[in-house]
């Protein structure tokens, strides 16, 4: 046997012999491992399938609930709305309950369609934003089934300068005061809408006419 391949079958035994070693140290937490990463990965992919079709299935009732309300179902459609409430997934159970408010205002029963979206807006749980428009859409059926005071107390908040609902909100809260009979209350806050150059056209249209009502009825002291 020559030097060489004794030296190379000397260094092939230590490689085995050090294979052995590392595997007799660490081969069974090798094993562990690779078993508890099949397992996460298997459970990881079986949530996605399930997170999946939790959000398709609550989708698909959101989108039957919605065809019921625009058919004239009310009834059936709140049904199918409260139901999505109690077991729907993700965002729709939110979706469900500023939605079927709409159908109760839709149906007459303003009450219930306040009451509704007063309950959105005192959700802690529920972002800002989605609470600032539940108390804009109670104000605005209050502008013509409550007082003043009704709107003021949901909206008053929402007509600052850096507020992005303020046009909508000083718009409810001006329509208030008029009916109010606070004129220049109502003509300041449609003044501030139709100055603001952040304001939507039609809504600074609309502000404008209303505060030449106003001026023209020549009350607005």
């Amino acid at each position: 046997m020559s030097d060489d391949s004794f030296f190379r079958e000397v260094n092939e035994e230590i490689r085995h012999e050090r294979a052995k070693a590392l595997w007799d140290s660490y081969g069974p937490v090798a094993i562990v491992i690779a078993v508890l990463i099949v397992i996460g990965t298997g459970l990881f992919v079986a949530w996605e399938y399930w997170v999946e079709n939790k959000a398709n299935s609550s989708g698909d009732q959101f989108s039957q609930a919605l065809t019921l309300a625009n058919s004239g179902k009310a009834d059936e459609a709140l049904a199918a709305f409260d139901a999505l409430e109690k077991d729907g997934y993700g965002a729709y159970p939110l979706l469900a309950r500023m939605r079927a408010a709409t159908v109760q205002a839709d149906k007459g029963d303003f009450k219930a369609a306040i009451a509704g979206f007063d309950e959105v807006a005192a959700d802690s749980s529920i972002p800002n934003v989605i609470r600032d428009v539940a108390r804009l859409r109670a104000a605005l059926l209050l502008v013509d089934n409550g007082t003043y005071a009704d709107v003021s107390g949901r909206v008053e908040a929402l007509t600052n300068d850096t507020n992005p609902l303020r046009h909508s909100a000083r718009e409810a809260l001006g329509l208030a005061a008029w009916k109010d009979g606070k004129l220049a209350d109502a003509l300041k806050l449609f003044e501030q809408i139709s100055s603001d150059e952040g304001a939507p056209r039609n809504a600074r249209q609309r502000s404008n006419l209303l505060a030449e009502l106003i001026r023209g009825s020549g009350n607005a002291t």
